[in-house]
Protein backbone atom coordinates (compact mmCIF):
# COMPACT_ATOMS: atom_id res chain seq x y z
CA UNK A 1 0.00 0.00 0.00
CA UNK A 2 2.83 2.37 0.91
CA UNK A 3 4.65 1.53 -2.30
CA UNK A 4 1.52 2.20 -4.36
CA UNK A 5 0.93 5.54 -2.62
CA UNK A 6 4.55 6.61 -3.07
CA UNK A 7 4.53 5.58 -6.71
CA UNK A 8 1.30 7.55 -7.27
CA UNK A 9 2.80 10.68 -5.73
CA UNK A 10 5.98 10.31 -7.80
CA UNK A 11 3.98 9.85 -11.00
CA UNK A 12 1.85 12.90 -10.20
CA UNK A 13 4.98 14.99 -9.58
CA UNK A 14 6.61 13.73 -12.77
CA UNK A 15 3.46 14.51 -14.75
CA UNK A 16 3.25 17.99 -13.29
CA UNK A 17 6.93 18.56 -14.07
CA UNK A 18 6.43 17.44 -17.65
CA UNK A 19 3.54 19.88 -18.08
CA UNK A 20 5.50 22.78 -16.56
CA UNK A 21 8.76 21.98 -18.40
CA UNK A 22 9.61 24.65 -20.94
CA UNK A 23 13.07 24.88 -22.48
CA UNK A 24 15.08 27.96 -21.61
CA UNK A 25 16.31 28.25 -25.20
CA UNK A 26 13.99 27.76 -28.15
CA UNK A 27 14.08 28.99 -31.76
CA UNK A 28 17.48 30.66 -31.20
CA UNK A 29 16.10 32.80 -28.36
CA UNK A 30 15.86 32.75 -24.60
CA UNK A 31 12.40 32.01 -23.29
CA UNK A 32 10.64 34.88 -21.52
CA UNK A 33 11.23 33.16 -18.18
CA UNK A 34 14.95 32.76 -18.97
CA UNK A 35 15.14 36.44 -19.94
CA UNK A 36 13.65 37.35 -16.54
CA UNK A 37 16.17 35.09 -14.83
CA UNK A 38 19.14 36.63 -16.63
CA UNK A 39 17.85 40.19 -16.17
CA UNK A 40 17.61 39.56 -12.42
CA UNK A 41 21.04 37.95 -12.24
CA UNK A 42 22.64 40.66 -14.39
CA UNK A 43 21.16 43.38 -12.19
CA UNK A 44 23.20 41.99 -9.30
CA UNK A 45 26.30 40.64 -11.05
CA UNK A 46 26.77 43.82 -13.08
CA UNK A 47 25.80 46.25 -10.32
CA UNK A 48 28.24 49.13 -10.45
CA UNK A 49 28.66 48.70 -14.20
CA UNK A 50 25.03 49.43 -15.04
CA UNK A 51 23.49 52.91 -14.92
CA UNK A 52 21.77 53.79 -11.63
CA UNK A 53 18.77 55.64 -13.08
CA UNK A 54 15.84 53.26 -13.75
CA UNK A 55 15.22 53.98 -17.46
CA UNK A 56 18.88 53.81 -18.59
CA UNK A 57 19.38 50.75 -16.37
CA UNK A 58 16.41 48.96 -17.97
CA UNK A 59 17.71 49.86 -21.45
CA UNK A 60 21.19 48.58 -20.57
CA UNK A 61 19.71 45.30 -19.29
CA UNK A 62 17.65 44.86 -22.47
CA UNK A 63 20.74 45.49 -24.61
CA UNK A 64 22.61 43.00 -22.45
CA UNK A 65 19.94 40.34 -23.04
CA UNK A 66 20.25 40.86 -26.81
CA UNK A 67 24.05 40.40 -26.54
CA UNK A 68 23.56 37.35 -24.33
CA UNK A 69 21.32 35.71 -26.92
CA UNK A 70 23.91 36.46 -29.61
CA UNK A 71 26.61 34.92 -27.41
CA UNK A 72 24.52 31.82 -26.82
CA UNK A 73 23.91 31.42 -30.57
CA UNK A 74 27.69 31.16 -30.98
CA UNK A 75 27.96 28.17 -28.65
CA UNK A 76 27.95 24.56 -29.77
CA UNK A 77 24.44 23.05 -30.06
CA UNK A 78 25.16 20.56 -27.25
CA UNK A 79 26.24 23.38 -24.94
CA UNK A 80 23.12 25.41 -25.80
CA UNK A 81 21.01 22.33 -25.02
CA UNK A 82 22.63 21.96 -21.59
CA UNK A 83 22.11 25.65 -20.85
CA UNK A 84 18.49 25.36 -22.03
CA UNK A 85 17.90 22.46 -19.64
CA UNK A 86 19.49 24.33 -16.73
CA UNK A 87 17.37 27.39 -17.44
CA UNK A 88 14.23 25.26 -17.68
CA UNK A 89 14.90 23.81 -14.23
CA UNK A 90 15.73 27.23 -12.75
CA UNK A 91 12.60 28.79 -14.23
CA UNK A 92 10.29 26.27 -12.52
CA UNK A 93 9.56 27.08 -8.88
CA UNK A 94 10.52 23.62 -7.54
CA UNK A 95 13.81 23.62 -9.47
CA UNK A 96 14.62 27.20 -8.53
CA UNK A 97 13.94 26.50 -4.87
CA UNK A 98 15.85 23.19 -4.85
CA UNK A 99 18.93 24.46 -6.67
CA UNK A 100 19.16 28.06 -5.49
CA UNK A 101 16.99 28.30 -2.38
CA UNK A 102 15.34 31.39 -3.89
CA UNK A 103 11.74 31.34 -2.57
CA UNK A 104 10.28 33.86 -5.06
CA UNK A 105 10.25 34.19 -8.82
CA UNK A 106 13.32 35.81 -10.38
CA UNK A 107 11.51 39.02 -11.32
CA UNK A 108 10.11 39.45 -7.79
CA UNK A 109 13.38 38.79 -5.95
CA UNK A 110 15.07 41.77 -4.31
CA UNK A 111 18.70 42.59 -5.09
CA UNK A 112 19.62 41.42 -1.57
CA UNK A 113 17.84 38.08 -2.06
CA UNK A 114 19.60 37.59 -5.39
CA UNK A 115 23.02 38.57 -4.04
CA UNK A 116 22.61 36.23 -1.05
CA UNK A 117 21.44 33.42 -3.33
CA UNK A 118 24.42 33.86 -5.66
CA UNK A 119 26.82 33.94 -2.71
CA UNK A 120 25.20 30.80 -1.32
CA UNK A 121 25.66 29.03 -4.68
CA UNK A 122 29.27 30.22 -4.93
CA UNK A 123 30.19 29.03 -1.44
CA UNK A 124 28.20 25.79 -1.53
CA UNK A 125 29.94 22.50 -0.87
CA UNK A 126 27.67 21.02 -3.56
CA UNK A 127 29.48 21.12 -6.91
CA UNK A 128 26.22 21.28 -8.88
CA UNK A 129 25.21 24.46 -7.06
CA UNK A 130 28.69 25.91 -7.70
CA UNK A 131 28.36 25.08 -11.39
CA UNK A 132 25.00 26.86 -11.50
CA UNK A 133 26.67 29.94 -9.99
CA UNK A 134 29.54 29.86 -12.48
CA UNK A 135 27.22 29.33 -15.44
CA UNK A 136 25.00 32.28 -14.51
CA UNK A 137 27.87 34.60 -13.61
CA UNK A 138 30.17 33.65 -16.48
CA UNK A 139 27.49 33.87 -19.18
CA UNK A 140 26.39 37.23 -17.79
CA UNK A 141 29.90 38.68 -17.61
CA UNK A 142 31.01 37.30 -20.97
CA UNK A 143 28.04 38.75 -22.83
CA UNK A 144 28.24 42.12 -21.08
CA UNK A 145 31.96 42.82 -21.15
CA UNK A 146 32.52 41.49 -24.69
CA UNK A 147 30.72 44.55 -26.03
CA UNK A 148 32.99 47.55 -26.72
CA UNK A 149 30.31 49.94 -25.39
CA UNK A 150 30.91 48.58 -21.87
CA UNK A 151 34.69 48.90 -21.86
CA UNK A 152 34.87 52.55 -20.80
CA UNK A 153 33.05 51.76 -17.54
CA UNK A 154 35.93 49.41 -16.65
CA UNK A 155 38.65 51.79 -17.79
CA UNK A 156 39.62 49.46 -20.62
CA UNK A 157 40.67 51.44 -23.69
CA UNK A 158 40.22 48.51 -26.05
CA UNK A 159 42.74 46.39 -27.90
CA UNK A 160 45.97 48.05 -28.92
CA UNK A 161 46.80 48.35 -32.58
CA UNK A 162 49.60 46.03 -33.59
Amino acid sequence: MKLGGTAGVLLALAGTGAVLWAPGWRDDRLSQAARSLFAAVAGVVLDGSLPDAPAPRAAALQAHLVRLEASLRGLAPATRQQISQLLAVLCMAPGRLALTGLPVDWAQATPDQLANMLQSLRMSSNTTRQQVYHALRDLTNAAYFADPSTWAAMGYPGPQAV
